[in-house]
């Protein structure tokens, strides 16, 4: 929840609102933790990379056995592109997660960590495209939308106030009837969380 827009927006803030404003931002703009992590990670690599800079040219400058200090220099040579491969590695996961996350929230998902869950293989292959982009994702999760087993995963954008479904009204006089047993594809967010605390070993793919 936005916070502050709350406080902007007084009685006339609605969830939805709320909802909509967090798409925009998740849109156009990188979350403040995603952008400290990769900050600190481009500083920690840009200064291992200086020293072992300076560390070659105090090899160079240094006299002692010419055979020692190539070797020396070999592998200072090497534990910088080391440290320089891990560092891209590490960069470029932050960027393909931060556009994974934006991606699913824009698309309504309840749950980002859940539904990562299934596009593992998927993201294994992937790769940032020159436009920020990951080619294919879009398609992956549209599937996932349209999929029996993964739609409940994800907001129903066609009923902004559904019901329970499975659950007939009670009538008058009597007690409520009891909930028609579903399948877990079939629960919304809230009835599928209830299930699993009940069934902690349930197999969610059935």
């Amino acid at each position: 929840m936005l916070e502050w827009l709350k406080t902007i927006l007084a009685d006339k803030y609605t969830d939805d609102i709320d909802a909509k404003v967090s798409a925009e931002i998740g849109k156009n703009f990188v979350s403040k933790s995603d952008f400290n992590q990769t900050n600190e990670a481009k500083k920690k690599a840009e200064a291992d990379i200086k020293e072992r800079d300076l560390q070659l040219e105090q090899l160079k400058a240094s006299s002692g056995d010419v055979e020692t200090l190539k070797t020396q220099i070999a592998e200072l040579q090497k534990q910088n592109t080391a440290a320089k491969t891990e560092y891209e590695t590490k960069l470029n996961q932050m960027r393909m997660d931060s556009i994974v996350e934006t991606a699913l929230t824009n698309a309504g998902a309840k749950n980002n960590k859940a539904v990562k869950a299934f596009l593992t293989e998927f993201l294994a292959d992937a790769k940032i495209a020159a436009d920020g982009t990951i080619k294919g994702l879009s398609a992956e999760i549209e599937s996932l939308i349209k999929s029996e087993d993964t739609a409940f995963l994800f907001k129903d954008k066609s009923n902004s106030n559904p019901q329970l479904a499975g659950m007939k009204p009670a009538e008058p006089g009597g007690n409520p009837p009891a909930p028609t047993p579903k399948e877990p594809k079939d629960m919304t967010y809230e009835e599928l969380c209830a299930y699993l605390a009940q069934n902690p070993n349930a197999n969610l793919n059935s």
